[in-house]
């Protein structure tokens, strides 16, 4: 190892130590600092590490923190970037954490949540084992620009991990068009038609036209957004067989779901802790990546059902009747958190925070495509929405204009004074966040009642 990688190793171990010191955290920062100094840092602790990868656009930390299940099962030494920090700065951070000052690894497992675009440059110097792509969704224009481009940042990133087992969605037509023209070995997961009830048509979509010949796309079945049985009617790229196969949801529970899955000739019951069939998609795409990775398919399957969530998807908080925290960041990824609010059975206080900072996404235009109508049909179960964060009026507008009463929409902005409102309350509580807002009122919910940080 040359100096520069010592040296870099070092400055990061040091800002890490002090940014704990300050209980900042210190995710990322340290990293972006390592790697000023040693650009090629990554690959240098990559070498005898063995990782699977997960990127797309919804769903990388649920399924994440699956995965890491099924490695505490086995009994394997790992790590993971818990954090969330998935841009080269955080993975950095993560790697040399668990290093010495040498370089020497003193674990050789690793889970790592990558950002789309972060994987264009990620990917080349990881050198992954396993590559699970989630779903790609219209996300941040600001930041990502169209959906196609994020397929291109994360193709390009997986040619510089040519050996790399791709294990793709196979009912997203983005996401399986990977396989089409890269030399890796690819895998599909997905649902199969009749595992879930089928939409008409697609509620939002950010894929109506055929990747290579843009012709509009006939579907078998729809299971949410635009993930189904696509075909292009002209130049015949469509859906491919799932290897990883949902063929049943047996039984939808608030709190999860049970399933049939079909990997090779073999059945397997597979359970999920979380609801939702977004939450299902990430457990089959869990099970094939833990699978091509070397664990055994009656482990993989039993994964889902025991993993504790990532902080903000579906988290869980001791406040008021019960509290649920479920990151929102996108249209897609909304309609799922309003279609489970659907299926609550009794009166609940819902909670909106809208930030429109870099992390978030500073174009909040997308709650104008997110389907904020259906909060009408949730009444009289839905006893009150309170909007919150920076753009809090933004979100009182658009609720309004969704067709809820004034008389039942509140606006807060202190998330102190929100949380202190809340436990008071009796009722159990939805909130849906954007990233920072998540993060800062999370830190808020904890200092009341307990909980862990959101890097540990």
């Amino acid at each position: 190892m040359n100096f520069r990688a010592f040296l870099a190793i070092l400055v990061c171990k040091i800002l890490r130590f002090l940014s704990r010191l300050l209980h900042r955290g210190g995710t990322a920062m340290p990293g972006r600092w390592a790697v000023k100094i040693c650009p090629n840092l990554l690959s240098i602790l990559a070498r005898d590490v063995k990782t699977i990868a997960v990127t797309g656009t919804n769903g990388k930390t649920s399924t994440s923190r699956m995965i890491e299940e099924a490695f505490a099962e086995q009994g394997l030494d790992y790590f993971a970037n818990r954090s969330g920090a998935n841009l080269m700065s955080g993975v950095v951070t993560e790697f040399v954490m668990n290093c010495s000052l040498t370089g020497k690894m003193r674990r050789h497992i690793a889970v790592i949540e990558c950002d789309e675009a972060a994987s264009r440059t990620v990917f080349a110097q990881l050198k992954p084992k396993v590559i699970l792509v989630t779903n790609l969704f219209r996300d941040q224009l600001d930041r990502y620009g169209e959906v196609t481009h994020t397929l291109e940042n994360i193709r390009f990133g997986i040619r510089g991990a040519s050996d790399a087992v791709l294990c793709l969605n196979a009912d997203c037509s983005l996401t399986s068009s990977l396989a089409l023209d890269l030399p890796n070995r690819a895998v599909f997961y997905g649902l199969e038609k009749g595992a879930v009830a089928s939409r008409e048509k697609p509620e939002i979509s950010d894929a109506t036209h055929c990747i290579r010949c843009k012709t509009e796309y006939d579907y078998s079945y729809i299971t949410y957004a635009h993930l189904g049985g696509f075909q292009c009617p002209h130049c015949g790229y469509s859906r491919q067989k799932a290897q990883y196969a949902v063929t049943a949801v047996t039984e939808t529970r608030p709190d999860g779901s049970s399933t049939k899955m079909q990997i090779g000739e073999k059945t397997y019951r597979m359970d999920v802790n979380l609801p939702a069939v977004y939450n299902i998609y990430n457990a089959a795409g869990c099970v094939a990546a833990l699978t091509e990775f070397g664990i055994p398919a009656e482990t993989a399957v039993t994964a889902p059902a025991r993993f504790q969530c990532g902080f903000g998807r579906m988290e869980k908080f001791d406040l008021a009747g019960g509290t649920r925290v479920m990151l929102v960041k996108n249209p897609a990824g909304c309609n799922q958190v309003l279609e489970f609010l659907q299926s609550v059975q009794e009166e609940y206080i819902l909670v909106i925070c809208l930030n429109d900072r870099g992390a978030d996404g500073t174009d909040v235009s997308w709650i104008w495509d997110a389907d904020f109508e259906r909060l009408t049909a949730l009444r009289p179960n839905l006893t009150k929405v309170i909007v919150s964060g920076d753009r809090a009026g933004d979100m009182h507008v658009r609720v309004k204009y969704a067709g809820l009463e004034e008389s039942v929409i509140a606006e807060e902005r202190d998330y102190e004074a929100l949380v202190t409102s809340l436990t008071k309350e009796s009722l159990p509580v939805f909130i849906m966040p954007t990233y920072t807002a998540m993060v800062d009122l999370r830190t808020v919910i904890i200092r009341h009642v307990g909980g862990t940080e959101f890097w540990e």
